[in-house]
């Protein structure tokens, strides 16, 4: 079967809404073993966890903190007692990203974005690499961002995690490469999922009208992109940006 991830354990941080939970439920559905990740909302985590069992996914849900060493080797542990030893690591958590001048920022707040997009890669691919070079087959998915790309006003401390989370996958994929294991990111663009409810309206619309393919982008859309990089067909493909936001960035 095309894109089979059968005998495969996938690790999806931030995993129990949104695109996180589209990307875990795909490579579900595709044969791989998955750990839900969730940290904040417990309610909304069981409930995903029950429909990815209701769809027959074998599956567990771990709440854990993936920006610090400890909540990521709790994440690894609970995924290597109960399924096996993950190969396929997709980093997706993320947090609130409001729109300010950089006046209204603080260090603490760039702290934030930094320890999400840079510091969380860095303890999830670590924590797992010994597996992954010992039997030379690997897959790391990093999720971004066009906002590095389009270089969005009045969101800097966003755009540069993402810019260096996307500087680090590029580094790493040459430096992992011999092993067998890829390492690439896929950037969506504004995919409306359930923490952009009470975005303004006009706000959407205006970028609605700016989409080439005329269409919004779902979930699904990015967690297709991240089955592709995931799979065995994959295998050439490292150290790319794969942004799926209907052609907004087509340079």
């Amino acid at each position: 079967m095309p894109f089979s991830l059968h005998g495969h354990v996938a690790l999806v941080t931030g995993s129990s809404t949104g695109l996180g939970k589209a990307i875990a439920h795909t490579l579900g559905k595709q044969g791989a073993k998955v750990a839900v990740n969730y940290f904040n909302n417990r309610s909304r985590a069981e409930a995903t966890f029950a429909e990815f069992q209701k769809d027959h996914i074998d599956c567990i849900l771990v709440r854990s903190d993936v920006t610090t060493a400890e909540g990521v080797d709790l994440l690894y542990r609970e995924a290597e007692a109960k399924l096996g030893r993950p190969d396929i690591l997709i980093v997706n958590a993320t947090c609130e990203q409001p729109l300010r001048p950089i006046e209204e920022y603080d260090w603490e707040f760039y702290q934030r974005m930094v320890d999400f997009f840079i510091k969380s890669p860095f303890l999830v691919t670590k924590r797992g690499l010994a597996h992954m070079k010992q039997h030379k087959w690997g897959r790391i998915i990093n999720i971004a961002s066009e906002v590095f790309h389009r270089g969005v006003p009045n969101f800097s401390a966003y755009v540069a995690a993402k810019g260096g989370q996307i500087g680090w996958s590029r580094s790493m994929a040459t430096e992992l490469a011999p092993w067998g294991i890829t390492v690439n990111v896929v950037a969506p663009g504004w995919i409306p999922v359930e923490r952009h409810a009470r975005d303004p309206q006009a706000e959407k619309d205006a970028y609605a009208r700016l989409i080439p393919a005329k269409r919004w982008g779902v979930p699904q859309d990015v967690a297709d992109a991240c089955l592709y990089l995931a799979s065995a067909e994959a295998s050439f493909v490292t150290g790319q940006t794969i942004c799926v936001n209907g052609g907004m960035t087509p340079w």
